[in-house]
């Protein structure tokens, strides 16, 4: 079956519609549903409800029955009967799986977590002060940095286990300060019953796990239920219910994202191996969905890539996905030179961007919107999703031109800190005075001369 994926020719006249069908296609969206997606709802709900009407009926319940609805809805959505007692995994089943995983694995956990902390500690913010004096006159103005107090962590656990999510989650948190850490994850064979995801949790010290998932789980962290206090900011991937569910939660807590699927830009030139990108592309696609765009400026590669996908399609377990994600979401892009690679690249503002060429720094200088960016032929994206340290919870769907990938930093509350003595309020009295005048703002005033009257 030969793979059936969108090529796009900008030399010729005509690319530009291709092009902006693709950034579309790329683009969130929480109005579509699939056929089957919708039978599903009426059968849920009784009506052919949008993923967004889903949401906010799921959050809405939530809100006002607490416990109860969520209890329902995981009973109802993941066929999973829990009660108050069994919705959190015990201290005991937390360290019987960490008993129970390999000491290899735990090495690997504890290798990658070094890596992790190493960064995310180098780059947290650091307490500032400016200090203004003039004779008697002083004013000190710091900038204040303080961990949140609780975090909530969603992890997927449909398809596959994911703990590498709750290593570049929690990780970075831990480095801020964050002393809770809620972990919400699916009651499935690949999430809240998966040894390995319950053994990472434990050797983080992560004591507060609970088997929820979904637009429910979401609305738990948000609102609070009995049994599960509410957090101070959601993070963590999901499927396309966990991102409206987060957008509709945002402003009760804070959120890192609304992600969407995964995807990757391979940036090319004549020195990039073919069997290496059509591998680069494959591995954002096998997310399923995902996707995977190659943009270059040299036309032999285009074709050897073609060859190098259908090899290594074929022999790829997850091949027949990563195949239907490559048709659906992926591009085939031939620019004109590498001016044009780059500009097409801050356009789609991906989540991933693979600099694969002969060097690699001089096109990074021209790039500006990318969650992460890799650089050269020996730095695949797999090393960022699960070993180099920065996090893989990254900006999607072009909200890279925008936004950031997680970090330490974003689990940080900060505050000014101003401090005038009198003999600078006098100092300023007068551009106070000033300013609450051209406003209309009298007691503004007031509050300065009251001091100065004395």
């Amino acid at each position: 079956m030969s793979l059936k994926m969108l090529s796009i020719d900008c030399r010729n006249a005509d690319a530009e519609p291709l092009f902006a069908e693709l950034r579309e296609k790329l683009s969130p969206r929480g109005d579509v549903v699939s056929e089957a997606g919708r039978k599903r709802t009426i059968e849920l709900f009784g009506q052919p409800l949008t993923p967004q009407q889903v949401v906010e009926k799921i959050c809405g319940d939530i809100h006002e029955r607490g416990l109860s609805a969520l209890l329902e809805y995981t009973q109802k959505l993941d066929r999973k009967e829990l009660t108050a007692e069994t919705i959190r995994v015990s201290a005991e089943e937390l360290a019987e799986a960490h008993a129970q995983a390999s000491e290899d694995f735990l090495a690997v956990i504890r290798q990658i977590r070094e890596n992790i902390l190493e960064f995310q500690t180098a780059i947290l913010t650091k307490d500032v002060t400016v200090k203004r004096q003039n004779g008697d006159a002083i004013v000190e103005l710091r900038q204040r940095y303080l961990p949140l107090k609780r975090v909530g962590i969603c992890v997927p656990g449909g398809a596959a286990a994911y703990p590498s999510t709750v290593l570049m989650t929690a990780v970075p948190a831990q480095a801020a300060g964050v002393e809770e850490i809620a972990v919400v994850v699916p009651p499935t064979p690949f999430g809240a019953y998966n040894v390995d995801l319950l053994a990472t949790c434990h050797e983080l010290g992560i004591q507060e796990v609970y088997r929820i998932g979904g637009a429910q789980a979401v609305a738990a962290l948000a609102y609070g239920v009995e049994g599960l206090p509410r957090v101070d900011k959601i993070v963590g991937p999901g499927n396309l219910f966990v991102a409206l569910a987060k957008r509709h939660v945002f402003g009760e807590v804070d959120i890192d994202s609304i992600a969407g699927p995964s995807e990757v830009i391979v940036l090319a030139d004549e020195s990039a191996n073919p069997e290496f990108v059509a591998a680069d592309l494959i591995s954002q696609a096998e997310h399923s969905p995902g996707s995977g765009v190659l943009i270059t400026w040299h036309p032999p590669l285009i074709e050897a890539v073609q060859a190098a996908l259908e090899r290594q399609l074929a022999n790829l377990t997850r091949g027949d996905l990563a195949r239907q994600s490559l048709e659906d979401y992926g591009a085939l892009i031939l620019a004109r030179d590498a001016d044009e690679a780059t500009r097409l690249t801050d356009m789609l503002a991906t989540e991933h961007l693979h600099i694969s060429t002969d060097t690699p720094e001089s096109l990074l200088a021209q790039v500006q919107n990318a969650g992460a960016i890799f650089l050269g032929h020996y730095t695949p994206v797999a090393m960022g999703d699960y070993v180099a340290g920065p996090s893989h919870v990254l900006p999607t769907g072009g909200t890279a031109r925008f936004a950031n990938g997680l970090c330490s930093n974003d689990f940080l509350k900060r505050s000014s800190v101003i401090s005038y003595n009198k003999s600078a309020l006098e100092q300023d009295a007068a551009a106070v005075r000033a300013m609450a005048d051209k406003e209309g703002l009298t007691a503004h005033r007031a509050s300065v001369d009251i001091r100065l009257d004395e």
